[in-house]
């Protein structure tokens, strides 16, 4: 069964993102936008903001269940996702570049904190989330049962986004927006409804346009049994005169059919709507579900079809949960810039259907890119989850950790540490110890040398898990090798369900897999390693991890100057857009032609480091310098050559642990300097 979004047809669209040949593009002529002056956005906006809009409310972890079509009770395990209706929205908000800020509070948690980071990465201004001392982060449980079952566990008992304070709703932070949203359940204690009335008086003194999206939900109310998250409307009078107060404090709200007769008092919804307008000159926003939504600025008519009606075309659904508050974002995001009723409608409905086709609620909102193509060709894309350019569009243009000059460490070599052990006559149980060493290396190195985001390792789990952990959560790149060492064909170092390997790796590692890949390879071999690299690649887009190809091409076969561009060429050909590369050191015009052919098959991608194979360092050096005028080469990524001798000389019982890292971090500092004085201190031919 499936159900309407509707999104207008006539939509005036001029996107432009870059996307390489080999994607598909259906560009029809636009129309030009109707002239009704009955669409015209009247709201008045004051200047000079530093904030388009600020979400003060619910702010929680979403839980939800990875198995479709489970009961909750057999639900086996969760994807924990941002979640709370108005962080959705200042996300949802953030994403199609609005300038969006958040009210709010977390506890003193790790779940909390969770929170905070995921929304800043959004570009959410959290200034003003507080900590509660006493009251722990709000959750809550979901589950995908079917289209029309969406069970729901909200643990909000007593929660910290539930005793936001007076200082939290600063006059001069919400002084610096031009509109602030509040969602129903921020009004429904005795303490958060004087908290959210005063942050509405606020704004409103400050000439602050105001935002009430009604998210009613009768268990937040005390309306229902604590466990019953789902049911969506339950008459209560308490409710209505309790959300009729508020209303004459509103310029725009937003609700569903159920919602604004809950506001109105009535289970007609046009009586319900004449209810709210008798209080309110706000501009009344009702989502219809299949039948779009429709606007009222004025007088309310007689039947909703009267109203201004968005119109549009068909998703098939996954999930609802979280639809509405892609919608109140795409709404937003041209109604705080003035744009039409129209514009306003075909942004929210389209926000709204690719939300319902996708998991989760925060995660699933579209970027502006995302919405443009999406707009574009909505009528060819029924399942906006399986439509293979939007969910590229989806993974490369939301917020990424910037990572534009990479040094890297690079240990995750498995046979050449054994070697070391052998041949010092060591034992291999020391190498945890030492790879856990090299960490502390890095670290004094990016603290040395001021290198905060710019630090990164490649380490693997056989000899280096425990230096992995030391790594993870300190916000460096961190790479972990997939492939088993030395082979050729591909083969995976776990077995071929590299998918399963993946579902215990942290999510900020990046997979790095060595590849000796050669566009001039005997047929058979190259077909089964594009197989495995087709099925590396796929495992990625499952897990949201990022990928980082090594390509060398075996010395077994003849090497000309174009070879690495060829293969690169050929994996583009076939569909693989890996975040990075990992290449060997090249001339200056092999790095013009992969700048290139980067920028034209995949300007998304985060770049190229450079390999050092064991090289001395003036070696790799007078590489560099090559690389220096490259766009996408953003830094190395090498090994041997900073740890082979130290790691020796230690192993041999020759140097104490503080002699080692003395000795990585000289080799590794040295390197450092290297790729800067290549980049700017050289003479240039």
């Amino acid at each position: 069964m499936k159900r309407l979004f509707q999104i207008r047809r006539d939509a005036e669209l001029a996107f432009q993102f870059g996307l390489g040949q080999n994607y598909s593009m259906r560009v029809g002529r636009p129309a030009p936008l109707r002239q009704d002056p009955a669409m015209r956005n009247p709201t008045p906006f004051a200047a000079g903001r530093r904030l388009d809009v600020i979400c003060l409310g619910r702010f929680a972890v979403d839980f939800y269940a990875q198995q479709i079509g489970a009961r909750l009770e057999d639900v086996t395990s969760f994807a924990k996702y941002l979640g709370g209706s108005s962080a959705n929205t200042a996300s949802g908000c953030a994403r199609l570049g609005l300038k969006a800020g958040l009210i709010s509070r977390i506890g003193d948690d790790g779940l909390g904190r969770f929170l905070v980071e995921t929304i800043a990465r959004e570009g959410c201004d959290t200034s003003h989330v507080s900590v509660d001392p006493t009251r722990l982060t709000g959750a809550v449980v979901l589950g995908i049962k079917d289209k029309d079952t969406f069970p729901l566990i909200f643990m909000r008992e007593n929660c910290a986004d539930m005793a936001i304070e007076d200082a939290d709703v600063e006059e001069a932070y919400i002084a610096q927006c031009r509109a602030l949203l509040i969602t129903g359940t921020h009004f429904s204690t005795e303490s958060i409804n004087r908290i959210s009335n005063l942050a509405l008086d606020r704004a409103r003194k400050n000439n602050v346009r105001t935002i009430l999206d009604i998210d009613y939900r009768p268990v937040l109310w005390g309306l229902t049994k604590r466990g019953d998250g789902e049911t969506r409307f339950i008459p209560s009078d308490g409710v209505t005169a309790h959300l009729q107060r508020i209303l004459p404090k509103i310029d725009l709200a937003i609700g569903t059919l159920e919602e604004f007769n809950i506001a109105g008092g009535s289970t007609d919804i046009i009586a319900s709507l004449r209810r709210v307008r008798e209080l309110t000159r706000a501009t009344l926003v009702v989502k219809r579900g299949p039948m779009g939504c429709a606007v009222i600025d004025g007088v309310v008519p007689a039947a909703l079809d009267d109203a201004f009606n968005g119109k549009g075309v068909e998703v098939e659904v996954l999930n609802v949960l979280g639809a509405g508050d892609a919608f109140s974002a795409g709404f937003l995001s041209g109604w705080v810039r003035g744009e039409d009723y129209d514009a306003c409608a075909r942004y929210a409905n389209a926000c709204g259907a690719m939300v319902v086709s996708r998991h989760g609620c925060a995660p699933a909102m579209p970027t502006r890119v995302e919405l443009d193509y999406f707009l574009a060709h909505a009528d060819a894309i029924p399942r906006p989850d399986q439509d293979a350019t939007l969910t590229r569009l989806h993974r490369v243009t939301a917020p990424r950790t910037p990572r534009d000059e990479m040094f890297v460490f690079a240990f995750d070599h498995r046979n050449p540490f054994f070697e070391l052990a052998r041949e010092a006559g060591a034992s291999e149980a020391r190498l945890p110890a030492l790879k856990k060493m090299f960490v502390e290396a890095v670290a004094e190195t990016e603290k040395s040398l001021g290198l905060s985001g710019k630090i990164g390792i490649l380490c693997d789990d056989r000899y280096g898990q425990d230096a992995l952990n030391a790594a993870t959560g300190r916000g460096w790149w961190v790479g972990r090798p997939a492939e088993l060492p030395g082979s050729n064909p591909l083969a995976f170092d776990r077995g071929r369900s590299i998918g399963t390997t993946l579902i215990g790796w942290p999510q900020e590692q990046i997979v790095k897999c060595l590849v000796q890949f050669h566009p001039d390879d005997a047929v058979d071999n190259r077909l089964e390693q594009e197989a495995q690299i087709r099925a590396l690649h796929e495992a990625v887009q499952a897990s949201g991890h990022e990928l980082l190809l090594e390509i060398i091409p075996p010395k077994s076969l003849p090497r000309a100057p174009d070879t690495v561009y060829r293969a690169l060429k050929r994996l583009y050909n076939l569909g693989f857009y890996p975040e990075w590369w990992k290449l060997e050191p090249m001339g200056a015009a092999e790095w013009q032609a992969i700048d290139a052919l980067i920028a034209e098959r995949d300007p998304y991608c985060r770049g190229v480091v450079v390999l050092g194979l064991n090289a001395p360092i003036a070696e790799l050096a007078a590489g560099f310098r090559d690389a220096r005028r490259s766009r996408v080469c953003r830094g190395f990524a090498v090994g041997r050559t900073i740890f082979h001798e130290p790691s020796r000389r230690w192993l041999a019982g020759e140097l104490d642990e503080r002699a080692l890292i003395a000795g990585v971090r000289a080799n590794f500092e040295t390197l450092i300097r290297a790729w800067r004085d290549a980049r700017g201190g050289g003479s240039q031919p």
